[in-house]
């Protein structure tokens, strides 16, 4: 598995989830329940991780759809 996008924002992770859904690209989210350990205050990033098969394809359908990859 390769990580394919790493954010704090949970809309912009939902998104993601749904486009690539859409596509038929299987992720793994992870870090989800770190915020018990934050304390829910949106610190700790939440990680994508696609396959590295699936990853160049991934990363197209999220550039296409304007989500920044901060690479």
């Amino acid at each position: 598995m390769k990580e394919l996008l790493r954010s704090n924002d949970p809309t912009i992770i939902a998104f993601a989830k749904a486009l690539l859904d859409g596509e038929d690209i299987r992720w793994f989210e992870m870090d989800v329940n770190m915020s018990v350990l934050e304390g829910s205050i949106g610190v700790l990033p939440r990680r994508l991780m696609v396959r590295s098969a699936d990853l160049f394809m991934a990363e197209a359908v999220l550039r296409d759809n304007d989500i920044d990859l901060g690479r």
